[in-house]
């Protein structure tokens, strides 16, 4: 089973260096998240761009190279090391530049994290395993179809799981595909939209985070008296949803709430919720 897997992860980094190539060549945006990257920091700004187009050839080159059996031992060991300058290039960028974009699989604007370090080591340990194998990949396939593919798609899940930068392909559709299952939209409250922005833009509570907030009203639903409007905005440099709670009935800006939701991790990062009644108008922050 180990030589298995070993034979296949050419294959993983292989598909992952070219996904990584196709935007630093191919993308018209490529520029742009050049110079949003580290390598600005690392390079300057009139080398980075260069560098990074330099970069995308040497992921085309060997990335081919891991996909195109047979793989030797040397193409293995310089996809390792390749990784190992990616796990560095992130941690320095991480501590000298952290708002500095990753650039690595997607032009979308996103800080290095701890995920992004989670993804360079485990290319580092798939590197690594490959210099062991003594299979092909397509031999392992052949060999072991069904246990090969589980492997295959178990890791590629790993590498998207652990790429910010990806989480509006996949993690924010299902997150808005839950909030839906969990308060369909619904209709019949005779409340337009407008009314209850304006609403909720005289609340303490928008008041308080108006600065955070990244968008328009993104969604809305309507449950049990309330409706819920969520906007994108950031907080402590997390990527988060605004949802706030304002009252169908009448209009009462004192009773608006809002809480702060990470995107990444769906985890309540602060709540302003109206304790007191409308004429006090106080608003008490609740820590998540």
């Amino acid at each position: 089973m180990i030589d298995m897997i070993a034979a296949l992860q050419p294959l993983l980094v292989g598909a992952v260096l070219l996904w990584s190539a196709r935007l630093k060549l191919f993308s018209r945006h490529a520029a742009v998240t050049a110079h949003r990257s580290g390598l600005v920091v690392l390079l300057g700004e009139r080398r980075a761009l260069p560098a990074y187009r330099v970069l995308g050839v040497v992921e085309l080159t060997l990335g081919a190279a891991l996909l195109l059996p047979p793989t030797s031992r040397l193409e293995a060991v310089a996809a390792t090391a390749l990784a190992v300058g990616f796990l560095a290039y992130l941690g320095y960028t991480r501590r000298v530049a952290p708002t500095a974009s990753c650039g690595c699989l997607s032009a979308q604007p996103t800080p290095v994290s701890g995920r992004s370090l989670l993804r360079a080591g485990l290319l580092v340990a798939a590197g690594a395993l490959a210099t062991t194998g003594s299979a092909g990949w397509f031999d392992a396939l052949a060999d072991r179809p069904v246990a090969g593919g589980v492997v295959l798609l178990a890791e590629a899940a790993a590498v998207v799981a652990l790429s910010p930068e990806l989480d509006g392909t996949w993690l924010l559709p299902l997150r808005r595909l839950r909030a839906r299952l969990t308060h369909p939209l619904r209709g019949g409250s005779g409340v337009p939209l407008l009314a209850t922005v304006q609403q909720l833009q005289l609340s303490d509570a928008y008041r308080r985070v108006a600065a955070l907030l990244r968008s328009d009203v993104r969604e809305h639903w309507d449950a049990d008296g309330w409706r819920f409007a969520a906007y994108a905005a950031r907080y402590q440099g997390r990527t988060v949803t605004a949802v706030f709670a304002v009252p169908l009935a009448d209009p009462e800006p004192e009773r608006v709430r809002v809480a702060l939701v990470d995107d990444t991790t769906g985890q309540t990062l602060l709540s302003l919720a109206g304790t007191a009644p409308p004429a006090a108008g106080r608003l008490t922050v609740v820590p998540a």
